[in-house]
């Protein structure tokens, strides 16, 4: 009788072990400064198409979403160590990244673009690549690593923000910045006075975005690929660009560029 409640005891002790481990929340890193992606309301709410598109995974998964918002430099680092359990943030899949971390498969695809002085008389990127240009970019991003690898006649300045380097172009103290191409359309949206967008893709591939896994955690990596997949097909993205990217879309759409999504 004894053995019996000791194994019913058991029983239930893993049962609750499961429950708890079902419920357990997802908690998905981004650093919310960059919109219309990763962003906050007015009052602080985490919003945007990468947050709508983590709460359509932890919906699909069956688990509670919880928005951790980390700055750039730390969103790697935090997946790591365990700190959150994925990253949806804009996140370009490279062979560097790869090294420590997994990806999903690929949910968007983007270029590089250009962000220019309308006085810089800036028309390609070969003319960025000369002595005396000076080009903005953000620290870590695939901007920083193209310029890095491929303008090396230019002068790179680094910014740990993105709205500092925009400005350093905005008041004519950089020649261009290189960033994604729907954050350089959003930049000359918001600045059409004295800014030019070269959003033609001048890489000789695109660049492809997925949400980052740590490495090992095989189960939650197919889960993701199996939600993309499907998102791909339900309409997801569809939904997710009318909401947020209609006008850009149009715009894209009429330069014949390939769209995110």
């Amino acid at each position: 009788m004894f053995k019996h409640l000791i194994n019913i005891f058991i029983g239930l002790s893993l049962f609750t072990t499961f429950v708890n481990s079902a419920e357990k929340p997802l908690i998905v890193g981004m650093e919310l400064q960059y919109p219309p992606f990763e962003m906050s309301d007015k009052d602080g709410t985490p919003s945007g198409v990468s947050v709508d598109l983590a709460k359509a995974l932890g919906k699909y998964l069956g688990r509670e979403v919880k928005i951790e918002n980390i700055a750039w430099d730390g969103l790697i680092p935090s997946l790591k160590t365990g700190k959150i359990d994925l990253i949806i943030s804009s996140m370009t899949i490279t062979d560097e990244r790869q090294k420590t971390i997994d990806f999903s498969i690929p949910y968007a695809q983007t270029n590089l673009a250009i962000l220019t002085n309308k006085t810089s008389g800036v028309k390609s990127i070969e003319e960025l690549n000369q002595k005396g240009k000076k080009i903005a970019v953000k620290k870590g991003t695939t901007g920083h690593i193209y310029a890095n690898q491929y303008l090396k006649n230019a002068n790179l300045l680094v910014f740990d923000k993105e709205n500092a380097a925009v400005l350093e172009v905005i008041q004519g103290k950089a020649d261009g910045f290189l960033y994604d191409q729907l954050t350089i359309y959003k930049n000359w949206a918001n600045h059409k006075e004295t800014t030019v967008a070269l959003l033609k893709p001048f890489q000789e591939n695109p660049e492809y975005w997925g949400m980052a896994i740590k490495k090992g955690n095989d189960e939650l990596r197919e889960r993701v690929n199996a939600f993309i997949k499907q998102a791909k097909s339900d309409g997801t993205f569809d939904a997710l660009s009318k909401k947020y990217l209609t006008e850009a879309r149009a715009t894209f759409d009429k330069l014949g560029i390939p769209f995110f999504f």
